[in-house]
């Protein structure tokens, strides 16, 4: 590989409309950063970018649901998402978002280029529309019955209970979600990608040019999509929510998210070029950048057809590869957002990262998990267990014993200094560790040039492994008692710990792309600057000088307790028997079987007794209000904008005869957080706040008797 070749590396670009879970983590990010981690240390020049996706209509259909407006819902969760990823160690060069202007500029200018140069198709079709909210509709904008599975809520593009794919005209008894009236054709016109005019570059470009260097997960997707015939495809679509088309006559119209979206790499390039005094085109026109897309297995058919059909009509240079990963799944099941069945990266870093002060590299452990069980190749399974199983058994019994053993002895038996290497007393045993050290950088490069992280982690580890062994048969305190009798027993024990410490040292440099925040409490323990994690330096043994003094040993990492592991299968059950609850609920609403004000009664005593599992599934959470209105036409209603520590909730409340508004600003408050939206005067109301009367009979808020973090659970 020439090592002064330029790199330009993305990773999918996720949407803002929610928190992402630690699924997307691991098919994504997680293998794009090690990789680029690992480029620097190889002192490549690379450019890593990322950004928010922030248009088409999973952000709407977010804002509908939370009762506020697409800019709101983006503005909510874009930053959210952009520090989920700081906290877990993804190092992008930039992270940026598809609503910034450079990014509508960048895209409505590469479609007219496109459209100008006569690439593109203009088509009538008939499409669903909406006579009473008087809009086309978006697939997702559409319900009905599945003819597959019979399942009535399915949406115009997937059944997200049998997981078919699915057109709105395969829908039974249509639905739209805006109105809940039966949609109609109408006609409408918009400009077409032609894919079946590169069908026979594209075959040539993926399975005979990449045959030998793709995974085979994204040659079969791609041979699937091509003997099955490329159609022409849509670029545009009728919605107020995206980058204009930039043509007369396209009034009305966007474009479509799938071809926006990736030219969000090209805006996010501009942006940190513009920031950095570079030039964008030298990246995406020069033959010399290698570019790789980071992706999961849902996005291949856009940025192994789609993107580069695109890339190649624009003068760019198409990717080198597209290293997508499968699925993972979650405790035996699908991960899923609607069941509530799910890792957030927030609560992992809620009740990790936070609550251990980052002070046990518990992002570290995440980022060493998913990738034990990362998907290169078939869907994966996160378990808890595994999790646990993982951290204990192989970080800490493994790596972190190993490095606290040579440490250890080194202090007591060496005088807290790096002993001397004594060459003729070098035995078999001592240069097989030396060889294995060696050894060690070369197989986890090359992993790691052909994107097998698992196999290039297993080899990091295995190093560990191989140092305990050797550290166990050279047995260096047995040889400390005999020392008086045998002063050249010395000489064996500088040896052993000398390459033990050696073998440290080479840890550092290996798991740095894996494991960033280690490789740096290394560091600091041997004294050292980041300069000695340079790639050039792995597998050698002169990396720690003879009499240098290193600092006293520190625990890389905590064992994980049975009790941690056991509250987080609670929590994951009580979350998904709230969300089938809430469902139920509401399907019972909707099928007329219980009216919407006698699922929400509540009677003020005499209620019936519930066991501790019923009480266990309320989610109770500190917030703070940070505004508050009056509804109009609503006598008892305020509406509460409540901080909640990782998202501002909407929270509409019957307290207006007993506040005002003005008086309850800043006041903590405790709200039920997993409590279905209801949709109050117009308003959706996410939540409820705890109250009560006093011996007055004027309400009373519930609130904690302390300054508690907003966010936090009242237990």
């Amino acid at each position: 590989m020439n090592p002064t070749k330029r790199y330009l590396i993305t990773a999918a670009l996720p949407y803002a409309n929610g928190l992402k879970h630690i699924g997307h983590l691991a098919g994504a990010y997680l293998p794009a950063d090690i990789y680029v981690r690992y480029l620097r240390a190889q002192k490549r020049e690379v450019l890593f970018v990322c950004g928010s996706d922030e248009h088409g209509t999973a952000i709407p259909i977010q804002a509908k649901k939370e009762g506020t407006t697409p800019q709101a819902i983006i503005d909510k969760y874009h930053p959210i998402i952009k520090q989920n990823f700081e906290d877990l160690l993804i190092s992008f060069d930039i992270y940026h978002r598809t609503s910034a202007p450079i990014h509508h500029e960048t895209a409505s200018a590469f479609f007219k280029q496109l459209n100008d140069q006569g690439d593109l198709e203009i088509k009538e079709s008939e499409q669903y529309y909406d006579e009473q909210a008087a809009t086309f509709l978006a697939d997702r904008f559409i319900q009905g019955t599945c003819p597959n599975c019979g399942y009535n809520q399915a949406f115009g593009d997937q059944c997200e209970k049998c997981g078919t794919s699915l057109s709105p005209e395969q829908l039974i008894d249509p639905i739209s979600t805006l109105s809940g009236q039966k949609p109609v054709k109408k006609s409408t016109r918009h400009w077409y990608l032609p894919l079946d005019k590169h069908e026979a570059w594209l075959r040539e470009w993926i399975l005979t040019d990449h045959k030998d260097d793709w995974k085979g997960n994204v040659l079969g997707q791609c041979k699937s999509w091509l003997d099955g015939g490329l159609q022409p495809r849509a670029v545009t679509r009728d919605l107020d929510w995206g980058v204009k088309v930039p043509v007369p006559g396209a009034e009305g119209k966007v474009l479509y998210v799938w071809f926006d979206a990736p030219i969000g790499y090209i805006s996010a390039t501009k942006e940190y070029c513009k920031e950095h005094g570079m030039n964008a085109d030298v990246l995406w026109n020069d033959k010399d950048t290698k570019l790789v897309h980071f992706i999961g297995k849902d996005n291949i058919v856009f940025h192994c057809i789609i993107f580069p059909v695109m890339l190649k009509l624009h003068n760019n240079i198409l990717p080198d590869n597209v290293p997508a990963n499968e699925f993972v799944n979650l405790e035996g099941d699908k991960m899923s957002t609607s069941r509530n069945w799910k890792l957030e990266m927030q609560d992992y870093i809620d009740d990790f990262i936070n609550k251990d002060n980052g002070g046990a590299a518990m992002a570290d452990v995440l980022r060493y998990y998913l990738t034990t069980i990362m998907p290169e190749s078939k869907d994966s399974e996160f378990t808890w267990k595994g999790f646990q199983e993982a951290n204990n058994s192989e970080l800490v019994a493994i790596f972190g014993n190993f490095v606290n053993r040579s440490f250890v002895l080194m202090h007591k038996l060496c005088n807290g200094k790096v002993p001397p290497l004594h060459a003729t007393r070098l035995d078999d045993r001592d240069q097989q560790i030396i060889k294995d050290i060696e050894d060690a950088r070369i197989n986890i490069e090359q992993a790691i040039e052909n994107y097998k992280f698992r196999e290039a982690l297993f080899e990091v580890i295995d190093l560990a492994r191989k140092g305990n062994r050797y550290m166990q048969e050279k047995e260096p305190w047995i040889l400390a008692k005999s020392l008086e009798a045998h002063p050249l027993n010395q000489q064996l024990i500088d040896n052993c710990l000398h390459l033990c410490l050696q073998l440290t040292a080479n840890l550092a440099i290996f798991i740095n792309p894996f494991l960033p925040q280690t490789a740096q409490r290394l560091c600091h323990m041997m004294k050292v600057v980041d300069k000695m994690l340079e790639w050039k330096n792995g597998g050698r043994i002169k990396l720690l000088s003879v009499g240098y003094s290193l600092r006293a040993p520190e625990l890389l990492f905590r064992k994980i307790e049975d009790s941690e592991i056991e509250a987080q299968l609670e929590k994951l059950k009580n979350g998904a028997a709230a969300a089938a609850e809430a469902k139920a609920a509401t399907a019972a609403i909707r099928s007329g079987a219980v009216s919407e004000a006698a699922s929400t009664e509540q009677a003020d005593n005499g209620k019936k007794e519930i066991q501790f599992d019923d009480f266990a599934k309320i989610d109770l959470r500190v917030g703070t209000i940070t505004s508050a209105e009056r509804i109009p036409k609503a006598d008892k209603l305020l509406k509460l904008e409540v901080d909640m520590g990782t998202e501002i909730r909407t929270i509409c409340s019957g307290i207006a005869e007993h506040f005002a508004p003005e008086e309850i600003v800043g006041k903590q408050v405790t709200v039920v957080a997993n409590l279905a939206p209801r949709k109050m005067r117009g308003i959706v109301s996410n939540g409820m706040i705890l109250m009560s009367e006093n011996a007055d009979g004027k309400l009373v808020f519930v609130n904690p008797d302390a300054d508690i973090p907003n966010g936090k659970a009242v237990n």
